[in-house]
């Protein structure tokens, strides 16, 4: 056993390479063991109500364990092999048995209450009443009031959740995985990329056939969809995609009844709670109070913004009826269409700049971005790995004090889930004077480097690299000594996207462009009427992209904010209705939208999509600090270091140890407003 690296102290850190499936559930057993035996102990009614008998050795306890299967969630997100699906799989219920337990034991839920109620409480750290707070409202929404049969189904539903929700993310992973169209004829390739067809070659060559493979990873599926002069293919390719993991596709990864039942479950699970809807019970924990302040929220963004979408959508039917000779312009023509647009309005296609934006001259200048700011080095390191793609950061102080590690894993590939994220292996804390750095894992899915030639970034790709590295440094520049007030622990989750959506905007700087761009074959940085265009071009369709998100959040608010499940019809009845009030766009009625959504169904956002337009009213307002700063005259521009020290000391270095509408008021000096998020999306009154 002591061989296993996932029972490694976790002072130190985690051979990646040497992480086998077999050391999963042997790990997580006995770990499983030590924690539960500390929340027995931390729950003995003879302990003195103190920090240092109650709270510490549990937190000691516990972060051992949830450190190991962070690795073994991370591992089956980015290497999933059947094996280490088994394994995981296998260990899945052991976790979520012993988490519904925690939230249950009615000892700690009364240890927590004689914390708060200590003659010496008031004077606690603010931090620390803040965790024990959150920790005796967390008791009450885990169900530790509930008795009897109620206790019994409560805790049968927790397990449950999580078992359906992998399955939700397995179905889709494996519904994308097996979908490929083997092309022959090159002709039918005309308009891709030749990164994209190269890649696509490549890709048949390994399964040692003849031709091209395109695949729905978002690499190939893009670039297909964007630039592919074959109709029947953009239509092939987004009916595959459109019908990822449903009955519309091969039936084995339908996650029709997924849905229904984590559905049913939420409601039944809010109900046992008295708090009555899936989405009171995911309030309770927000910025936001309530599901009629959300929808009052996005009805609001819908009405201003659903003006402009019509707009472009018009503009964009009127170009392709005119030059295109599309005169029905059908869902599989409307990404195609607008890069079309696009290229003949500003004079500029996604292709010809994404030759300047090299990966290792977008990464040097992301760096370069993050010391400027923040006082901080970064450089890469070597690290054990779970693939050949990984690479380690180092994150210091300018004097070379350690402030955390960053694992980026930037490509796409078979066996890892699409999308980008971050997760936290390790958060900071404070133990008898020492400081435990915190270790984060930044995962994409961009194209690879194509033989010798450098990987190419989108712009849409860098935005995607710096919003993930803006959560990154949430965790990373965390100085926050108790774990329970660790920014992913405690932030709430409407204010989650806060920093990510801040970093974004750096990207549309032409210091901060000049840094990022490097030809793949010349070297040569962005031209500035390269540059000039691309900024004209920022709020292109920017309306239609409004209204396609809040379409989203507003219908995950309105389905969960019911007392009862719904049939898989009744989900897709009331997503034409959310479509008919505020979208532009339609799919056909054989779309499939919701099967592979997996924000809601296995990402943690349910009820909480709407998080990331209402951060986005955070992140603008906090951006036009620095816009005020380069008005002012600094000579860096929005690269202003005082300001950026400010929001490090403000929003990421205090996670949440207190609330989130503290913070942004401490940095910004007042309440939010939407006007800089409306002025920065081009929405406002002419």
């Amino acid at each position: 056993m002591s061989q296993n690296p996932l029972l490694a102290p976790v002072s130190d850190l985690v051979d990646y390479a040497a992480v086998k499936p077999e050391h999963i559930v042997p790990a997580v057993e006995a770990l499983l063991g030590i924690a539960r035996q500390a929340v027995d102990q931390a729950a003995d009614a003879a302990l003195a109500p103190t920090w240092e008998a109650v709270v510490e050795p549990l937190d000691t306890a516990s972060e051992r364990l949830w450190r190991a299967w962070s690795v073994a969630g991370h591992l089956n997100a980015v290497v999933n092999t059947p094996a280490l699906r088994e394994a995981y799989n296998a260990a899945l219920p052991l976790v979520t048995e012993f988490s519904t337990w925690v939230g249950l034991h009615e000892g700690l839920y009364k240890q927590y209450q004689r914390l708060a109620a200590a003659p010496d409480f008031a004077t606690w750290t603010p931090v620390r009443r803040r965790i024990v707070e959150m920790a005796l409202r967390d008791f009450r929404l885990s169900g530790v009031e509930l008795q009897g049969a109620d206790r019994e189904r409560y805790a049968a539903i927790s397990d449950r959740e999580a078992q359906a929700s992998q399955k939700f993310s397995e179905n889709v992973l494996d519904s994308i995985d097996a979908w490929s169209l083997l092309i022959e004829d090159e002709s039918r390739l005309a308009g891709i990329p030749a990164d994209v067809r190269a890649a696509a070659r490549a890709a048949a060559e390994e399964d040692g056939k003849p031709g091209w493979k395109l695949t729905l990873k978002m690499p190939c599926y893009l670039p297909v969809m964007q630039y592919a002069q074959d109709r029947a293919l953009r239509e092939a390719l987004y009916r595959g995609y459109g019908t990822v993991a449903s009955e519309q596709g091969d039936a084995k990864f339908d996650n029709s009844p997924l849905i229904e039942e984590l559905l049913a479950l939420r409601a039944e699970e809010s109900g046992l709670l008295g708090l009555g809807t899936f989405a009171a019970l995911r309030l309770q924990t927000r910025m936001a109070r309530d599901a009629q302040e959300v929808t009052v929220f996005l009805r609001d963004l819908a009405a201003r913004a659903k003006p402009f979408a019509q707009r472009d959508l018009a503009e964009l039917k009127a170009y392709a009826a005119a030059e295109l000779g599309l005169d029905e312009l059908q869902p599989w023509d409307v990404p195609y269409a607008s890069e079309r647009l696009r290229e003949s309005r500003y004079a500029y296609s996604e292709d010809e700049v994404k030759q300047y934006f090299t990966e290792p001259r977008v990464l040097a200048g992301l760096f370069d971005v993050i010391e400027t700011l923040f006082d901080v080095r970064l450089a890469e390191t070597p690290v054990s790995s779970w693939h050949g793609d990984v690479r380690g950061v180092r994150v210091e102080s300018p004097d070379g004090k350690l402030i955390g590690h960053l694992y980026l894993d930037l490509y796409a590939r078979s066996g890892k889930q699409s999308g980008a994220w971050v997760d936290s292996e390790r958060t900071r804390r404070v133990v008898a004077g020492k400081v435990q750095t915190p270790i984060a894992y930044l995962t994409c899915n961009f194209s690879r480097p194509n033989g010798d030639r450098a990987a190419v970034l989108t712009h849409d790709d860098v935005i995607t690299l710096f919003h993930e590295t803006g959560h990154a440094l949430h965790a990373l520049l965390s100085e926050v000594d108790e774990p329970g007030a660790a920014a992913f622990a405690s932030v709430e989750w409407d204010a989650i996207e806060l920093p990510s959506q801040f970093m974004e905007n750096f990207c549309w700087e032409w210091a901060v462009v000049q840094k990022l761009s490097a030809h793949v074959d010349t070297g040569e940085p962005l031209p500035r009427a390269l540059y000039d265009r691309l900024l004209a071009a920022r709020n292109y369709q920017s309306g239609m992209q409004t209204v396609r998100q809040i379409e989203f959040a507003l219908f995950d608010m309105l389905m969960h904010d019911r007392a009862k499940g719904a049939s898989i019809g009744e989900v897709l009845d009331l997503l034409q209705e959310v479509r008919k009030e505020v979208a532009v766009l339609f799919p056909p009625a054989w779309h499939r939208f919701p099967h592979a959504f997996s924000h809601l169904f296995a990402g943690g956002y349910g009820a909480g999509y709407y998080s990331y337009k209402w951060a986005e009213v955070l992140s603008a307002d906090a951006y036009e600090a620095f816009e005020e700063a380069a008005q002012a005259g600094n000579a860096l521009g929005t690269l202003d270091p005082v300001t950026g020290a400010r929001f490090r000391r403000e929003v990421l270095a205090v996670g949440g140890s207190r609330p989130a509408a503290e913070s942004f008021a401490a940095f910004r000096g007042r309440a939010p407003r939407i006007d800089a998020l409306l002025r920065h999306s081009g929405m406002t009154p002419a």
